[in-house]
């Protein structure tokens, strides 16, 4: 690539990731481009679909986030593992509003420019939750894309300004009804 052309796709990333920040996932293509300094089509010969730049935003992310995955397996138990690694994963959704919409929407279709990274997030969450179920830690019932689809329904919620503030709570009770036997299972302990 040249290095004007290369200057103009990290400014792009720059801007991007600032008018995401503030707008979420609806952030206009165009108002991307002109804050960037740069005309419309510039933008588009760089990233072709809304769906190409979130895969370039979003894939140091969900890649840290499968990298991590595979860092908690070997280095904690499995219910803590599973529990550190969903607690991340809500965090990053936080990060980009509107994103959980367009990850559930990318992880089984292989058109998709997201797709690879988050089918790669979804097989990750899926082997700490084998591992925590095989350690009897987790509940028995359900598999990978149970997994996923609560955190992106936690992730829409905490989205919401009146669900924000709750994020933690909801984040306990959610993982809560995931995980079986835990010491710091406030809600078993409310209810002996």
């Amino acid at each position: 690539m040249r290095a004007d052309a290369e200057k103009n796709r990290s400014q792009i990333l720059n801007v991007a990731r600032d008018v995401v920040t503030e707008h979420g996932a609806d952030a206009s293509m165009r108002d991307i481009a002109r804050r960037a300094g740069v005309g419309l089509a510039t933008l588009l010969r760089h990233f072709p679909t809304r769906e190409a730049l979130f895969e370039a935003l979003l894939c140091t992310n969900l890649d840290a986030l499968t990298q991590k995955a595979d860092e908690l397996e070997t280095s904690t138990s499995a219910d803590e593992a599973l529990l550190s690694w969903f607690r991340e994963l809500v965090a990053f959704t936080q990060s980009y509003r509107g994103v959980v919409a367009m990850m559930a929407a990318a992880h089984t279709n292989p058109d998709s420019a997201l797709y690879a990274s988050c089918a790669a997030v979804h097989s990750a969450g899926a082997r700490l939750l084998l591992r925590a179920q095989g350690e009897g830690t987790a509940r028995a019932d359900m598999n990978g894309d149970d997994l996923f689809a609560l955190i992106t329904a936690l992730g829409w919620a905490v989205d919401q300004p009146s669900f924000a503030p709750r994020a933690d709570h909801l984040v306990h009770l959610i993982t809560s009804a995931i995980l079986t036997n835990r010491l710091g299972n406030d809600v078993k302990k409310a209810t002996r």
